[in-house]
């Protein structure tokens, strides 16, 4: 079974969480293999963008990242206080830590910002979809940043 570690931080955007949520537990029901995924945070309540509260499954101090295969992380919103915790030295460690075992790491809109403060784009490869005028494009870190 493959373990993804959803990591979510006060001011979470839920769409951006139904993301992982949803391709993950279908991946899991309808898939060849099974994926379990967790969900921790700093706090045992957790407030989103628009006020609906979470109380994540585990606290992130209490988990052996190790034992996990991926990381997901759902963006926020800024006003909802999403960087206090987001770019907080234990999710920065978290994503250090995924990054270097070789291990996937994905991140939604706003969450990217913790990749580049965490400094795991500097010498890692990443992908950015721009969207404009309704079209998506796909580019590398390399091209975005030209």
């Amino acid at each position: 079974m493959k373990r993804v570690l959803m990591l979510l931080a006060n001011g979470v955007e839920p769409m951006e969480m139904a993301a992982f949520t949803d391709v993950l537990g279908w991946a899991n029901l309808l898939g060849d293999h099974p994926v379990e995924l967790v969900n921790a945070g700093l706090r045992t309540k957790i407030v989103t963008t628009f006020g609906l509260t979470l109380n994540p499954g585990f606290l992130l101090s209490d988990l052996d990242v190790s034992n996990f295969d991926a990381l997901a992380l759902p963006g926020g919103f800024e006003p909802a206080g999403f960087y206090e915790e987001a770019l907080s030295e234990p999710f920065l460690a978290t994503i250090r830590h995924f990054v270097d075992a070789g291990k996937p790491v994905a991140s939604v809109c706003v969450s990217s910002v913790c990749l580049g403060v965490a400094g795991v784009l500097l010498v890692h490869a990443a992908f950015m979809a721009a969207l404009q005028f309704g079209y998506a494009t796909v580019l590398s870190a390399d091209e975005y940043l030209a």
